[in-house]
């Protein structure tokens, strides 16, 4: 094996890739990997994970995070098809936004939301960078797996942060650090990788190639104290209700039941 080839795998959510390769981090070409994987693959390999779940086997409808939404405006980093913001759309929002690095992904949330007879203000935009979002304004951002994405965390959150009302929420999930580090093997999950490597890396796929880190909790946690805000609920915990309403024996199952695969962070601004 390469030196700088790793095996890592369990990329996001349910999907696996085999072996990656080791990458220096340079913002302008990840934008460029992963904006194009998007605008050409959007969610066949990945699948999308969109409200209410909030990813594998965790769910709005259980957790009650948002609660009562109406009246509210909105933010989404990461909206890809459009599917969350109808889910909050339809619980009577009054105003949808979001981002997203994709300019197809942004085009099919339009479509999407139009045939719903919904609107948003969707701009194409990765959501490190300055945008034109309005400030001191929403009262909900929210991030369904896509805030990993991100190539500066500290600066992503303290965007976030300019972008809530005082007293404004933000719930983001994403992958857990230590689904990210362990693999089913013959009937035994094994450690792949070593918790606290936060190094980029390349994953090629079939039909195309993603770059991301793998952050450790405490870093979201003190990213998030940086920014401002203070961390109300933070859920980890796999639901098993759902494993067994969907009747799932599956490798990731088992392995959902044994650790955390998704976390979830719900935060206030201060």
């Amino acid at each position: 094996m390469d030196k700088n080839t790793v095996n890592k795998t369990n990329i996001i959510g349910a999907g696996e890739a085999g072996n990656a390769t080791s990458v220096d981090m340079d913002k302008n070409s990840v934008y460029k990997t992963n904006s194009y994987y998007w605008d050409t693959q959007g969610n066949d390999f990945l699948g999308a994970i969109v409200l209410p779940f909030y990813g594998a086997f965790v769910s709005e409808e259980k957790c009650q995070l948002f609660g009562d939404v109406s009246g509210k405006k909105m933010l989404e980093i990461g909206c890809g098809n459009g599917q969350s913001l109808q889910y909050l759309g339809e619980r009577k929002a009054s105003e949808l936004w979001a981002v997203d690095i994709s300019e197809k992904q942004i085009d099919k949330a339009k479509q999407h939301l139009k045939e719903r007879g919904l609107s948003a203000n969707l701009i194409c935009s990765p959501m490190e960078e300055e945008c034109g979002l309005p400030v001191d304004y929403f009262d909900f951002v929210y991030s369904i797996y896509a805030i990993g994405w991100t190539t500066d965390l500290e600066g992503t959150f303290s965007r976030i942060a300019s972008y809530l009302k005082k007293d404004g929420v933000f719930i983001f999930s994403w992958s857990h650090p230590i689904h990210k580090c362990v693999a089913a093997e013959h009937n035994r999950l094994v450690f792949k990788k070593c918790y606290f490597d936060e190094s980029w890396y390349s994953v090629s796929l079939d039909k195309g190639k993603l770059t991301l880190s793998d952050r450790k909790l405490s870093t979201y946690v003190n990213a998030l104290a940086k920014a401002g805000f203070i961390i109300e609920q933070m859920i980890e915990e796999t639901d098993d209700e759902l494993i067994q309403s969907r009747d799932d024996n599956s490798d990731f199952a088992k392995k959902a039941k044994m650790l955390p695969v998704t976390f979830v962070v719900k935060a206030r601004k201060l």
